[in-house]
Order: C-alpha cells, then sequence, then structure tokens
C-alpha cells in the first residue's frame, strides 16, 4: 500500500541539491514510485520530484495535462531535459514545494524527456503546453533548482519576499 509522504519545502537543503541517479530498479524503487504518486494525488499536484520528499534520486512523477487537454500520467526514472523549443511562454507557475504562491514563470512550449521507466527500460516523454512546463519544472527540481530561480525584475523580488515570509 503507498503512502503518502510529507512535501518538503522551500529553505529545506534537499531542494538545492542535485540528486544522484537511480541505479536499482528494485522494489524498493517501485514503492517510491507509488508513495510518489500517492503524494502528489494527496497534495493535488501536476508533478512531484524525488527530493521534493527528501528522497535525493534523480525520479519524478507527473499527472498534468497538455495544450490539448489530453492528461498525462506517469514517471520518469533518471530523466535528461534533451529538447525544448517553440516560442518561451510566461505563465504563472506554482510549487508544491512552494505552496500558495504563484509567478510568472518564462518556460518553452514543448520539451522532451528521456529516461527509464520503474524497470529500466528506457522510455521518451513528449509534452506541449502545461505538460511541456511540468516536465521542465520537475527535470530542475532533480538539477537543485527551484522555478524562482529563473525570474527576473520585479517577478524576482517578489518571490524572494514570499520566500522570507515562509520561514
Amino acid at each position: 500500500m503507498a503512502t503518502v509522504r510529507p512535501v518538503r519545502l522551500l529553505g529545506d537543503p534537499v531542494l538545492r541539491t542535485g540528486c544522484d541517479p537511480v541505479r536499482a530498479f528494485d522494489d524498493s524503487l517501485h514503492r517510491l514510485i507509488d508513495d510518489m504518486v500517492a503524494t502528489l494525488a494527496a497534495q493535488n499536484g501536476a508533478g512531484l520530484a524525488a527530493n521534493q520528499i527528501g528522497v535525493p534520486l534523480r525520479l519524478f512523477v507527473y499527472d498534468c495535462a497538455d495544450d490539448r487537454g489530453r492528461r498525462h500520467s506517469g514517471h520518469v526514472v533518471n530523466p535528461r531535459l534533451v529538447e525544448t523549443d517553440g516560442e518561451p511562454l510566461v505563465e504563472d507557475e506554482g510549487c508544491l514545494s512552494f505552496p500558495g504562491h504563484r509567478f510568472p514563470t518564462p518556460r518553452h512550449a514543448r520539451a522532451v524527456v528521456e529516461g527509464q521507466d520503474r524497470n529500466g527500460e528506457p522510455v521518451r516523454v513528449e509534452g506541449t503546453g502545461y505538460f511541456a512546463r511540468c516536465l521542465q519544472h520537475e527535470t530542475d527540481h532533480l538539477d537543485g533548482m527551484v522555478y524562482i530561480d529563473s525570474l527576473k525584475g520585479q517577478t524576482r523580488k517578489d518571490a524572494l519576499r514570499a520566500v522570507r515570509e515562509l520561514r
């Protein structure tokens, strides 16, 4: 049975540390993926990276729609963002590790992530619109970045003020 795990909040060092590759595709990994799916559903989120629940491994789960309204759900182990293109879109973005805040964030309109599934088999996930935004956001998490890192000007100042108030 899957366990809903607590989501780490901005300020936790695990969110600012690059994650290690997954090397063992075993029952432990399968349980982690199941727990992440349950946690994502409980939080009503679009995506969740493993380090957001305190596990510094390269893995994320997702459950969101693309620009045509098609729902995508799944996971990617050891993801690499291999392609982005399209006009950069600036839309409000939020994060489960920074709850209650959304800021206009630039992202590419299309993204492709390659990695593996829970059994170590190769996967390629392509997304457009909101789903592309999710793929980029979650891959950034695994590199120790959060979405506010890409903000500029007054938007960045507003986000950093909100981070200080979170503490």
